[in-house]
């Protein structure tokens, strides 16, 4: 069985595609937009701050790369007709969406399940689901249009298994589980692969404010990740659907 976390890319390895990154702007979705043009995509940056996207724009663009493209779009207030509109633009200027990671997510804070206020579900459950469910349904037919769409979903370990206190977070990356294995077993005869990946515990903001005293220097760093996610939005993962890996050994 390959090792996902091994995985060597060759210099062009996602030329000529079209890749769009939510939370393009912070930790891993930021890295993950970097190594997409590092390996010849035309990344789609999708994030909440322009200042953010546009630093990696101009980093993307510094280091030769394909130019990219910056969908500023706040994902918590967003509408079905905000994704329509985006997919409507993605088909026109590139006729076609290889890949869709859908990295952003809201972590909340960690509470009591009696303690948790119901605005703040609403919150996570809308950027963490029901805006990825809008996304994915408006991106569809742009990502059948390419010859072998990939879509990767972000779980974490608690969403396999439920743990105290992380409340809507768990049961919105539960819900994400549930949504991968919707889509794969309904497209697993199309050209359309689905997957999930879970970074574990990873150098970032978010992990920051989880676990606020942690040693960050013990962590991995969302680069170091990076074999996992070329994986999944490359031709070699053709075939490969419906799987929920680990981005790092335990």
């Amino acid at each position: 069985m390959l090792n996902y976390q091994d995985f060597q890319a060759s210099d062009n390895t996602l030329a000529g595609k079209v890749i769009l990154v939510t939370g393009a702007g912070d930790g891993i979705g930021r890295e993950a937009a970097l190594t997409y043009a590092k390996y010849g995509a035309t990344v789609i940056l999708l994030g909440r701050t322009t200042k953010k996207l546009e630093a990696v724009y101009d980093e993307i663009v510094a280091a030769g790369n394909p130019e990219p493209a910056i969908i500023p779009l706040d994902m918590k207030g967003a509408t079905e007709s905000h994704y329509r509109d985006m997919a409507a633009t993605i088909i026109d200027q590139f006729g076609k969406l290889d890949g869709l990671l859908h990295n952003a997510s809201m972590l909340g804070v960690l509470s009591p399940f009696a303690h948790i206020d119901l605005p703040t579900w609403n919150d996570i459950l809308q950027v963490n689901v029901t805006a990825q469910f809008m996304m994915t349904k408006a991106l569809l037919p742009a990502l059948l249009a390419a010859p072998s769409g990939s879509v990767v979903f972000t779980s974490s370990g608690v969403g396999r298994t439920g743990r105290a206190h992380w409340g809507p977070y768990a049961v919105s990356k539960f819900a994400t589980e549930g949504m991968a294995q919707v889509l794969a077993d309904e497209y697993e005869k199309s050209t359309l692969r689905v997957n999930v990946i879970n970074p574990g515990a990873t150098r970032t903001a978010m992990r920051s404010r989880a676990y606020p005293a942690e040693d960050v220097t013990k962590l991995k760093t969302p680069a170091d990740l990076m074999p996992t996610y070329l994986y999944f939005m490359c031709d070699d993962s053709i075939g490969t659907t419906g799987e929920s890996v680990d981005a790092q050994t335990r």
